[in-house]
């Protein structure tokens, strides 16, 4: 398992899959900013509440220079589901390898119900305009996430 990321590191380059099946790369965002979060399962409550909130808030987000990226082992079949149900207007990739998500050390021990196993760990990760990490946020919450990044944000 990767070491977290901190600020000032280069965010691993990535190319994963899209809901749509097409390739989607950090270098396509080179001069912007980026938020990267990374989420367990599409079309499950917390990760729904999430996603709805990034998208609620993206016409804010954009408007201070930021874009969104989420990312989940899901196959983009499942995340083409999980946009169209919810609607969703934020930029959702595959990593079902999760090549990508252990590259962001958004993978890793987690415990539920004093059981402890491995999976995807909510983290958001913003990368500035250069590919570098600004902000590691690791165990976030899905509820109440979106908005603290916006006022830590200062937006």
């Amino acid at each position: 398992m990767s070491e977290r990321l901190q600020p000032g590191d280069v965010a691993p380059a990535f190319t994963l899959p899209d809901a749509d099946g097409k390739n989607v790369s950090l270098s396509d965002y080179q001069g912007r900013k980026v938020i990267v979060y990374f989420y367990p399962a599409a079309l499950t409550p917390g990760c729904t509440k999430q996603a709805c909130d990034f998208t609620d808030n993206l016409d804010v987000l954009a408007a201070a220079g930021y874009d969104v990226i989420g990312i989940s082992p899901d196959k983009p079949e499942k995340l083409a589901k999980f946009r169209e149900k919810e609607n969703l207007k934020v930029t959702l990739l595959a990593d079902p390898e999760k090549t990508t998500t252990e590259a962001y050390a958004a993978y890793g021990e987690k415990k539920n119900y004093g059981k402890t196993y491995l999976g995807v760990i909510r983290s958001t990760i913003i990368v500035d305009e250069q590919g570098k990490v600004e902000r590691a946020l690791y165990n976030v919450r899905a509820t109440g996430h979106v908005a603290k990044i916006i006022k830590d944000l200062g937006i």
